[in-house]
């Protein structure tokens, strides 16, 4: 699904992998105009790419990823069915247990949310400075 009006696009999908997810978000980025910087396109793939991830391991699924920006933000919303709020833990430094990925959005983000929704379920928001 598709919005565009002059100074704000945005776009919801669901893919079914974080791969997918990066992808999706870079065909988005290709589209804006102005283009996001280098930087701001890196660290939204990655924002993307962590909550999609956390998503599929940890909260039962993807039911939705919205992508949205204006002339100042870039909005990153992953929807799924767990009412589980996400939680740091420490990282796993041998590489096998994670433990980085929700530490990173909250540092790349310039706020995060996690809201219950009406239909079950939550939506992680996270907005990014363009």
């Amino acid at each position: 699904m598709r919005d565009r009006r002059a100074d704000h696009a945005q776009r919801t999908t669901c893919p079914a992998t974080a791969a997918q997810a990066r992808d999706d978000m870079r065909v988005f980025f290709a589209e804006l105009s102005p283009a996001p910087t280098p930087e701001c396109t890196d660290n939204a793939v990655l924002v993307v790419s962590e909550l999609v991830t956390n998503a599929l391991r940890h909260a039962g699924g993807l039911t939705a990823l919205r992508l949205a920006a204006d002339r100042t933000t870039l909005e990153i919303t992953v929807r799924d069915p767990s009412h589980a709020v996400p939680r740091e833990r420490a990282p796993d430094r041998n590489g096998a247990g994670g433990g980085f990925g929700w530490p990173l959005v909250r540092f790349l983000a310039r706020t995060v949310a996690v809201t219950p929704s009406p239909r079950g379920g939550k939506s992680v928001r996270a907005v990014l400075t363009r």
